[in-house]
């Protein structure tokens, strides 16, 4: 009998052991989720916990109070696909050459190859999803699927990149004309179509109702969760759920109703008991949109807006809440910016696994109110690749140059912009301490503060380059990367042959070579590729002489449609063959249909011979000369590119 109960003892007392230690290391090894909610276009001033006076944001004043509030919190560029390339690289936009708020015909985006939050964390047994606004490329290649997540659904996009007027009519007649159908993308493909303000008051809470969703199918696991929203970006939409609720009238109650998505987020975070385990980061991806009036959103005390790099357009709202791990009702003061959160992401995981050639650094010890640190006292005010200014502690150094300006011009009203005033900065010197609105230049006051920063932005320069002074930096994208185009070969009989141009093509668009259009490199739909010779106005007549009498088969001439871009199809083709070089016999003819196409096409033209024997073949492509009258460019040059003719 003892014996029996010396072993159920000792049975017990191991599986006991067993179980206590399961739990343990689960507790120790559960990595926490990661959400950053992002919105598009929020002004520094567009919260209630940041002096918004005209609505409430009752939720994420929550997060203020249980976390930590940032008032120097910066984003890369004060504009939409830059600033998303830096937040997920934690890189300065010219490390990974994205730049601007690329287009729906863009065929760019960021380069697969670089590291980003999701990658990183996916090595880490994530699970990650973004809802919402993605805007760093939209073929399948730059898709957030094929970048590190597991789900996706959103706009492609910015909200405003569609076909409609802002009077909520079909545009003509301009640029985005050219836009296509907005969509709601599932994963690789779009999911529906986006018509109208109608369908983009819905988007707030669909996005939210993906999330929500998410977090309560992956509540055991540990997820990334990315939340991109597309307002308060124009044009402006809100559910009948929260129209007219705010004082401000419609800019208001979109803000009302993503306060409401984040305290959907934080609720399901409660309810599956994973909120002490959640760092919930909220920030806006620029500053605010403020030729529209008061429904563009406010900078509160800062200068200008979006599309500059005053401080109203590069400094955010930006709000971490930690339960576990960040004290509550914090503020800082010290700088930080998106680039800092992938490292920041990277150091709470525990891994250094990270490219050494980064930016940010990691926050983490400011999280954790670790004493006397500051990781960050220098910032770079990039835009466009111009160094516009740079800053060290409280001292903001501008250099000179010319901006879009938002003051001094009368702002639109409701859902119409007004214009945009310009704007001549010189060498000037700001302190952001006693001057957060950048009034008063102290450049002649402090002269070795002056000379302090310029070495600063020097060191800038040498390393991300700078167009505002010509200066090629050392670690810019184009000169780690460069830019290889996707070529494609092409062997046939012409290649080697002597090409005899009537017109020379635009120096801008010279082909690799003179003989760039029988040397077998075709290109892309991109009409940057160096193997596209571009004809501004003018006929392409060229000639190809194979040097014998050859037996051909087939002859194809390849040229690219881009309207957006001002590159039309040919009015007439005709390919032609001769013996001599002077009595030439047609062998096709074609007449390229132009009518409005906001496709990005290559279109190849065909013509099947009976086996003749000939020597010379001439093409002759008529130019439509001037932009027709559909196009924004109407009555303007029109172009016609060309990259290969194709003899066998």
């Amino acid at each position: 009998m003892i014996k029996f109960l010396t072993k159920l003892i000792l049975k017990t007392s191991l599986l006991l052991f067993f179980i206590i230690s399961i739990n343990s290391c689960d507790k120790k090894n559960k990595s926490p989720n990661i959400i950053i909610i992002f919105t598009d276009d929020q002004g520094y001033g567009d919260l209630g916990c940041y002096g918004a006076t005209k609505f409430e944001t009752p939720h994420i004043d929550f997060m203020a109070k249980e976390g930590l509030l940032f008032t120097d919190f910066y984003v890369s560029q004060a504009v939409c696909s830059a600033s998303r390339a830096s937040l997920m690289t934690g890189s300065y936009a010219e490390r990974v050459g994205v730049q601007g708020a690329l287009s729906p015909w863009e065929v760019g985006g960021l380069d697969p190859k670089i590291q980003t939050i999701a990658k990183l964390l996916k090595t880490h047994r994530y699970t990650n999803a973004i809802f919402g606004k993605w805007h760093l490329g939209h073929r399948k290649e730059y898709l957030p699927l094929q970048n590190g997540f597991d789900e996706y659904a959103g706009l492609i996009c910015s909200n405003d990149m569609w076909p409609v007027g802002y009077d909520g009519k079909p545009v003509k007649s301009s640029k985005k004309s050219y836009y296509p159908t907005m969509s709601f993308w599932e994963g690789n493909q779009p999911s529906y179509d986006i018509k109208n303000f109608k369908d983009q008051a819905q988007l707030t809470t669909t996005i939210t109702e993906r999330a929500v969703d998410f977090i309560n199918r992956n509540k055991d696991k540990p997820f990334f969760l990315y939340v991109p929203h597309p307002m308060p970006h124009q044009p402006i939409a809100v559910s009948d759920k929260f129209k007219g609720k705010s004082k401000l009238g419609l800019y208001g109650d979109v803000m009302m109703e993503i306060d409401w998505s984040v305290g959907e987020i934080l609720r399901s975070l409660k309810s599956n008991q994973i909120e002490d385990n959640t760092l919930v980061i909220f920030a806006s991806d620029n500053g605010p949109w403020l030729n529209f009036g008061d429904w563009g959103g406010s900078a509160g005390p800062l200068r200008e807006g979006k599309g500059t790099m005053w401080e109203g357009g590069a400094r955010v709202p930006c709000i971490m809440q930690w339960p576990s791990s960040i004290q509550p009702n914090r503020v800082t003061s010290k700088i930080a910016g998106t680039i800092d959160i992938l490292p920041t992401i990277a150091d709470i995981i525990g891994t250094d696994n990270l490219n050494p050639n980064i930016d940010g650094v990691s926050i983490l010890p400011l999280l954790l109110n670790e004493p006397n640190t500051t990781p960050r006292n220098q910032l770079y005010y990039y835009y466009g690749k111009k160094l516009i200014a740079v800053r060290k502690d409280k001292w903001k150094l501008i250099f000179p140059h010319t901006y879009r300006s938002y003051e001094n011009v009368e702002p639109g009203q409701n859902l119409f912009p007004g214009p945009y005033g310009k704007g001549k900065a010189g060498l000037e010197l700001y302190d952001l301490e006693s001057d957060i609105g950048e009034r008063k230049d102290l450049a002649k006051v402090y002269p070795d503060v002056v000379k302090e920063l310029e070495q600063i932005g020097q060191k800038a320069r040498s390393i991300l380059g700078d167009k505002l002074t010509d200066t090629i930096g050392s670690e810019t994208y184009e000169t780690v990367c460069g830019y290889t185009p996707i070529g494609i070969n092409i062997s046939h009989t012409a290649v080697g042959k002597k090409l005899n141009l009537i017109n020379k093509p635009n120096d801008k668009y010279p082909g690799e070579s003179d003989e760039s259009l029988i040397n077998g490199l075709a290109g892309t739909v991109n009409y940057t590729d160096p193997s596209w010779q571009g004809f501004e106005a003018e006929d392409l007549i060229a000639t190809i002489d194979l040097g014998t009498l050859t037996e051909i088969s087939e002859i194809k001439a390849r040229f690219l449609q881009s309207q957006v871009f001002w590159i039309f199809l040919p009015k007439k083709i005709e390919i032609e063959h001769s013996n001599d070089g002077k009595n030439f016999e047609l062998l096709y003819e074609s007449y390229p249909n132009n009518d409005f196409n906001f496709e990005q096409n290559i279109f190849t033209y065909t013509v099947q011979t009976e086996k003749i024997r000939s020597r010379y073949v001439r093409i002759k492509a008529e130019n439509i000369k001037k932009c027709p009258e559909y196009h924004p460019g109407a009555g303007g040059p029109s172009w016609i590119f060309s990259d290969e003719i194709i003899i066998n």
